[in-house]
């Protein structure tokens, strides 16, 4: 069943819904411990002052804590399109929370980014910040990040047990349940449950809008004073912008009938490849199922592949929508890599991941350094394109994929793709850039570039000022129709002054 309606249309939905999943008040806010205290024996994992380019936060006018939250999550099921309806109730759970935000009230831009943190690498990786900081720290914006499965909770207690003792996902269902599936994912345990997320996202969101004292965006100001959190924004990237369809497509509707409005005022979803199960004992939702298109939100929602994954989830692609139903944006990277070098700048420092029982992920595949292709530049004008369309009601403007036939892609004659969303890189090139690489880990996804050419690249640029002049012109072009941030422009104009090119 696909249920196409807006927001204020939704009671007949829920009506249905409340057949499985009675009618409840708002949201419960969460017992909420901390901040945890730090020191340079105990520390966040993948604080920003330690990791492989370490950043000092107050130099930036920001600060970092660490919460622990606790409460009760329901487990769902969702075999088909439409709400989720309750599996197992109130299970409990205590995760821990990242916070970054502005030291002063006065600099924070009243939005919010939430990111459930990235497992893939079976422990958390904060690929939000790492590609969009700049833009939030322009903008004022705080970020939120959380701990999003068990297999991550593993690596934060054998990081510091000590720190993270009271972390539990813990299986509401007895191993000898007939529920308690006998097989799960290969980075998931029967003891614990996936499936707690949905409830713990919703929840962070609801401690987030709070007036409790513990809310660290709540600035402590007086109860009769405007809140200063204005605007949540999801934001999910490869497993999480998997996570972050489910979430949209089955919780979402869920949060409107509990709060009479959504959780998340917008939704960014970055490289959503898989199709993420509602439960460890659900299965991967297929490439052509419904489910794995986004409607229905009544929110602005903006969907990014990269050059890597946009043929892998191509199925899924689904025309752009203005409805008040449904905000939808496609938008594909030409020539941007899926794994980057910034995920893991900024990630936990290399001597805390192996203390955390992982392997660190290669910066190097067979083909050379990870791409150096800024993905960063299409997320930041993606983001401030969001907040422009929740905020001011000016839509995200409308892309056209990148070009594929026959299942393959259409490169142009220096080796890059065509169409899609378009930067200095491709469009004044002086690479090829390819969004896969061989090689261990997840260098299939990684990607690298090969230089043009020196003959070629003369014949291009006949001088230096040809190349800038170029470069120049299509950041004009690409900032006016809000592809690149101006400032994002202003630092790709000045990088092109740097090249050696010719």
């Amino acid at each position: 069943m696909n249920i196409r309606c807006n927001v204020n249309r939704l009671l007949p939905v829920l009506v249905l819904a409340a057949i499985a999943f009675p009618a409840s008040t708002a949201t419960p806010v969460p017992h909420v411990k901390g901040p945890l205290s730090v020191s340079p024996a105990s520390y966040p994992f993948g604080a920003a002052d330690h990791t492989m380019m370490p950043q000092d936060l107050k130099q930036m006018g920001y600060v970092e804590e660490e919460f622990l939250i606790s409460g009760t999550a329901n487990v769902y099921d969702w075999p088909k399109a439409g709400p989720a309806t309750v599996r197992t109730e109130h299970a409990p759970y205590t995760t821990r929370v990242l916070v970054r935000r502005p030291i002063n009230r006065a600099k924070f831009s009243g939005n919010v980014a939430v990111e459930m943190l990235n497992p893939s690498n079976r422990f958390d990786l904060n690929i939000g910040w790492a590609l969009s900081q700049r833009e939030f720290v322009r903008n004022g914006d705080a970020w939120v990040g959380i701990t999003a499965k068990p297999i991550a909770v593993a690596a934060l207690k054998a990081f510091d047990r000590e720190r993270y003792k009271e972390l539990s996902w813990a299986n509401p269902v007895p191993l000898e349940d007939p529920r308690n599936c006998a097989q799960v994912p290969n980075d998931s345990e029967r003891t614990t449950e996936n499936g707690l997320v949905w409830d713990i996202n919703t929840q962070t969101g609801a401690w987030l809008k709070s007036r409790n004292k513990s809310n660290p965006l709540l600035y402590g100001v007086s109860a009769s004073a405007a809140h200063p959190v204005q605007h949540l924004y999801a934001w999910g990237f490869s497993q999480i912008g998997g996570f972050l369809v489910t979430y949209a497509n089955a919780i979402h509707p869920l949060d409107v009938q509990a709060n009479g409005r959504p959780m998340f005022d917008g939704y960014i979803i970055g490289t959503p490849v898989l199709g993420t199960p509602i439960n460890q004992c659900s299965g991967a939702i297929p490439a052509d199922d419904p489910r794995r298109k986004v409607h229905n939100t009544g929110v602005p929602v903006i969907r990014i592949m990269t050059s890597s994954d946009y043929l892998l989830a191509i199925a899924a692609r689904q025309p752009d929508s203005d409805t008040d139903s449904e905000k939808f944006r496609n938008y594909e990277l030409a020539g941007a890599a899926h794994a980057t070098p910034d995920e893991l700048y900024y990630a936990a420092a290399p001597a805390d991941i192996v203390k955390a029982g992982r392997q660190v992920p290669p910066m190097n595949c067979k083909e050379g350094p990870r791409s150096r292709f800024p993905s960063s530049v299409g997320f930041n004008a993606a983001w401030r394109a969001l907040d422009d369309w929740v905020r001011k009601g000016i839509p995200a403007p409308h892309a056209e994929p990148i070009r594929a036939e026959n299942g393959k892609p259409v490169l142009d004659e220096f080796g890059n793709l065509q169409g899609g969303v378009r930067s200095p890189f491709v469009d004044v090139p002086i690479s090829a850039w390819f969004g896969s690489s061989t090689g261990e880990s997840f260098c299939f996804i990684a990607g690298h570039e090969s230089p043009i050419e020196p003959g070629q690249l003369k014949r291009l640029y006949p001088d230096h000022y040809t190349y800038e002049r170029q470069v120049a012109e299509d950041v004009a072009k690409l900032v006016e129709q809000r592809w690149i941030t101006p400032q994002d422009g202003d630092e790709l104009i000045a990088e092109a002054k740097r090249a050696k090119v010719p």
